[in-house]
């Protein structure tokens, strides 16, 4: 039942080598991302290193270590740097262009809705959100909330992959409370906020 679980979530993920890191099926590889999550982490929020330089400095000293790689090979005959084609193929970028446009299409329409439609959830949804959002990154930057992110996504997709059922439970449970809660301010509050439906103003 346990391995059925975690075939489950490994799908939810996509299935490939992304959900293989975050569920710590290759555990080297999950190590080795967790450690350099840390050590940038440690360099830019702990140490002050600024970022442009730390990539200035990277590919500097990765620009002179192929250069003179390539000097001394061909001096001694020895094989030039393996470097794999450094391109990105038309299928790659017309791939990463359409999921971009799927999601600003998506954003769009939510502003849409809330614009033109006057959708009063969907604008109290996405307000909520916001909200939320701009209270958590009171507490933390940029950079540490994306870090923290970070070791989320390595610990708690593992142990809802552990333990899928009991989380389940709780979380339709929550989900049942929150529901009934915002039925009772929609039918008490929202309701009564005057929108604009689309026909009133097609109307118009």
């Amino acid at each position: 039942m346990e391995k059925s679980h975690r075939s489950s979530v490994h799908r939810v993920f996509g299935g490939g080598a992304v959900a293989d890191v975050i569920l710590w099926r290759k555990w080297t590889r999950s190590a080795a991302f967790l450690v350099v999550s840390t050590a940038l982490w440690f360099l830019f929020e702990r140490a002050g290193y600024n970022l442009l330089s730390f990539m200035s400095n990277v590919l500097l000293l990765l620009i002179v270590i192929l250069f003179c790689w390539a000097k001394s090979a061909s001096i001694l005959n020895r094989p030039l740097p393996p470097l794999p084609s450094l391109e990105i193929s038309e299928e790659a970028s017309v791939k990463a262009a359409d999921e971009m446009r799927v999601w600003v299409n998506y954003v769009l329409s939510i502003a849409h809705d809330i614009a033109i439609g006057g959708d009063r959830r969907v604008f109290f949804k996405v307000a909520a959100l916001l909200w939320v959002i701009s209270y958590i990154g009171s507490f933390f930057n940029f950079l540490t909330l994306i870090y923290i992110c970070v070791l989320l996504s390595l610990t708690l997709p593992v142990l809802y992959g552990k333990y899928q059922n009991p989380i389940d439970d709780k979380i339709s449970v929550a989900y049942n409370i929150a529901r009934k809660q915002y039925e009772k301010i929609d039918s008490l509050v929202l309701q009564k906020i005057p929108f604009q439906s689309k026909k009133e103003k097609k109307t118009e």
